[in-house]
């Protein structure tokens, strides 16, 4: 299970959500605590006037709307009863048993989940601290409700990704009914599994992962009203990776992945991204050096077996002028340069250029000492230097390579 607490200033917006996902046959509303009415008599004035109600309390405070989804794995089959038990199990370990609360069993996506709205402000006017719950409270009522209902432990995946973004079929969108809203369907689903866990730090990097799924972060020409008033739509992208259909303003969409917005991701995935850079490395050089001569298409295949997508950029003479790697397993992306000249596009066709054909015959052996040929010699050191590479890093990251070190200095003493 996964959960995701998003922390707003509109309970107004948070209740609409899920609202017009029940209107659009996209979600039920199977289960509301600590209201005056029982679930199935509730009207949108009664949901709506609880919680504000009990946000009135503490005019003070300007975020108190909190909107909570819990995922589960594909593979689950959770009936109506069993997410009322989690959902209540949940609240209660976070702290919100008391809150009113209402429950969504949503159908929008690949996975089963389930919205919760609620509010931070008691009856009282006390509000329920927000700062660190996803880490503290929320982190350890996962794990206890994963143990208590058998469920498939969201760490047990080894940060791969969870669950299965489908690309968008362009023609179901754009042709089919109600074009405009499911559209908007589309692309919010696969920006809620993108954008909170990708590392990318520019527009062309997340547009990286987005094009994998027929989707693109727009901002319009440099002479655009879009571009001008530093403004973003979403567009979906047909099998020609043409844009089609209508762009939805980020704005428009919940959690409002605007430019803004994804610059402060920016900032912080800089940092976030760094360790994860020499796995990329270590597969290209690994690559390179074992495979032989080959081609980039061919790199690009091979990558892909170690979940790792290399997005070339070409111009209309077919020239590459850019390369960046997506990184699915540890969910970074990195442009060619981020990870050094040998893995920019002008320097990688160089390297792939240079590299010595692995020979397929056994050679005829007339001395038993001299079994390399000066081919064989080259390749065998650019495949030592890529495996010595991997297990450098392997120790460095190792706490057995902090006891070595401890051990080599311990020695050291002793004969002093």
């Amino acid at each position: 299970m996964v959960a995701r607490i998003n922390a707003g200033k509109s309970l107004r917006n948070a209740l609409h959500y899920n609202e017009n996902k029940v209107r659009q046959s996209a979600a039920v509303l199977i289960h509301s605590k600590n209201f005056a009415k029982d679930t199935g008599e509730l009207k949108l004035t009664d949901k709506l006037g609880t919680l504000q109600h009990f946000a009135a309390q503490n005019e003070r405070t300007k975020v108190n709307s909190v909107h909570i989804s819990l995922n589960f794995d594909p593979s689950e089959k959770l009936d109506k009863e069993t997410l009322q038990s989690i959902a209540d199990s949940y609240m209660q370990k976070i702290g919100f048993g008391d809150q009113p609360y209402l429950v969504y069993n949503h159908s929008d996506a690949s996975h089963p989940h389930i919205h919760i709205v609620t509010t931070n402000i008691k009856r009282n006017g006390k509000r329920i601290e927000l700062h660190n719950i996803g880490k503290n409270q929320s982190e350890k009522a996962r794990k206890q409700i994963e143990k208590d209902f058998n469920l498939i432990r969201a760490d047990s995946k080894q940060r791969q990704q969870i669950y299965d973004i489908k690309p968008v079929n362009a023609e179901k969108v754009i042709y089919g009914k109600n074009a405009a809203s499911g559209t908007k369907r589309a692309i919010t689903n696969v920006l809620d599994s993108v954008l909170p866990k990708y590392k990318y730090t520019s527009l062309p990097e997340l547009n990286a992962v987005l094009r994998q799924y027929n989707i693109i972060a727009d901002q319009g020409s440099k002479e655009s009203r879009i571009y001008k008033s530093g403004g973003l739509v979403y567009r979906v992208l047909n099998t020609a990776g043409d844009k089609v259909g209508v762009p939805i303003p980020a704005s428009h969409i919940y959690n409002k992945p605007t430019l803004k917005h994804l610059e402060q991701n920016f900032q912080k995935n800089q940092v976030a991204r760094r360790p994860h850079m020499q796995r990329v490395r270590n597969a290209i050089d690994y690559t390179l050096a074992t495979k032989g001569r080959i081609t980039i298409d061919q790199l690009q295949n091979y990558l892909q077996k170690e979940r790792i997508s290399l997005v070339i950029r070409q111009n209309a003479q077919g020239i590459i002028y850019g390369l960046t790697y997506v990184d699915h397993k540890t969910q970074s992306v990195f442009n060619g340069s981020d990870l050094g000249k040998p893995y920019n596009a002008n320097q990688l066709q160089q390297r792939i250029q240079q590299i010595p054909i692995i020979q397929q015959q056994k050679p005829q052996l007339t001395n038993k000492d001299n079994i390399s040929s000066t081919n064989d010699t080259t390749l065998s050191n650019t495949l030592k230097g890529a495996i010595d590479l991997v297990f450098e890093v392997e120790k460095e990251t190792s706490p057995l390579a902090e006891f070595d070190e401890r051990k080599k200095k311990k020695r050291k003493r002793l004969f002093h």
